[in-house]
């Protein structure tokens, strides 16, 4: 079987020829067309970067996206999901007035800006994953899961906990509800830490279970009714109801492709990739450091793991840049990659290994370069 093209253009840009319209001929080189968007949503899925962290990918990027998007007589929207910890988008108030100061909105973007799983990261749908080893179902934000069409527009960069954070991580941990997250990092259930708690009942009013209740001035949550919807960590305005993140690396990863497996199955996609400013760390830091190698590329293809492998690829043909996270760290001389250089506890094979093992994407790729 022929491997899937993965298409690519440099960062250089000279007068008339900027980014945004380099990126607009690559995603048309790249078979964007091929995809029949004619009168259908079409979820751009991005990350609108923490408060604080300046790594993230700006709206010029979105804006060439989706007026492409509209030039095939689809009709955009961009999207993230709220997170699971605690920041400034763990709500979808919180998180479209972040995107707001980040410079994301409907003028900047060329289309609507919406949470992808409503006001307090809930409102999900269910997609089947395919030769699952850990799950049977992903638990997708509605507005992505209702999206005829997806697009990801992923910022790619290091990890902490999975080495790298490309198209497949945006596709799954991105996508993901609440309690998708919950499931994607651990199947652990949230739990009340008394010393933050106040005693409100807010969470208790919001429980649609009756998993919590007083004991004494402080709530508790009864594990064995609770469904682990995450409605009360959505809820409680003391941050006192919290997920253990325990799961080891390689399981959080392994669940991250059967998820992107399930989302890429339930509709028709299509992946792009910018490594630029290629910080150690995701970008769910109210911070970030400097980046790790030179600026690489844009990338482009209808198939993430591929996609995912290109940039990674070349990536680690990089120079570490000095001073960064990943100088001088000997792991990389091991296993030649420069995000475990960073995060040496990482192992950025486990995506493809799995995605190999459960047969979605390919490892494989051709390269081609876009002018």
């Amino acid at each position: 079987m022929k491997a899937p093209k993965v298409y690519y253009s440099d960062l250089h840009a000279d007068y008339g020829n900027g980014l945004a319209l380099k990126l607009s001929r690559l995603i048309r080189e790249a078979g964007i067309g091929k995809i029949d968007m004619e009168s259908r949503f079409v979820a751009i899925k991005l990350h609108f970067g923490e408060l604080g962290n300046l790594a993230y990918l700006r709206p010029p990027y979105v804006r060439a996206v989706a007026d492409t998007v509209r030039e095939l007589g689809g009709i955009p929207f961009a999207t993230d999901c709220s997170t699971l910890y605690v920041g400034n988008r763990k709500n979808g108030v919180d998180h479209l007035e972040t995107a707001e100061l980040n410079g994301f909105n409907s003028v900047s973007c060329g289309c609507p800006v919406i949470t992808g799983d409503g006001i307090k990261g809930t409102d999900d749908v269910e997609l089947p994953v395919g030769n699952g080893k850990h799950c049977e179902t992903a638990k997708i934000g509605r507005a992505i899961a209702d999206a005829d069409v997806l697009i990801t527009l992923t910022h790619f960069k290091g990890h902490e906990l999975t080495s790298f954070g490309g198209s497949v991580k945006n596709i799954s941990m991105g996508c993901a509800s609440r309690r998708g997250k919950m499931e994607l990092h651990d199947s652990e259930k949230p739990t009340v830490d008394g010393g933050k708690c106040r005693g409100c009942g807010t969470c208790i009013d919001h429980c649609g279970q009756g998993a919590i209740i007083m004991a004494g001035e402080r709530a508790v949550i009864d594990q064995g009714r609770c469904v682990g919807c995450g409605r009360c960590i959505g809820n409680c305005g003391f941050d006192a109801i919290t997920v253990k993140f325990e799961a080891a690396p390689a399981v959080v990863v392994e669940k991250m492709v059967e998820y992107a497996e399930a989302v890429c199955a339930s509709k028709p996609c299509f992946h792009i990739s910018i490594a630029a400013d290629v910080s150690p760390s995701c970008d769910c830091g109210d911070m970030n450091d400097l980046p790790i190698i030179p600026n690489v590329g844009m990338f482009a293809s209808l198939d993430p793991v591929a996609l995912d492998k290109a940039v990674l690829d070349m990536c680690n043909a990089q120079p570490i840049l000095p001073g960064s996270m990943a100088e001088g760290n000997g792991r990389r001389r091991m296993s030649g990659s420069v995000f475990e250089a960073a995060h040496p506890e990482t192992d950025s094979s486990t995506e493809f290994a799995h995605a190999r093992r459960i047969g979605f994407g390919s490892v494989e790729y051709e390269l081609v370069k876009v002018k």
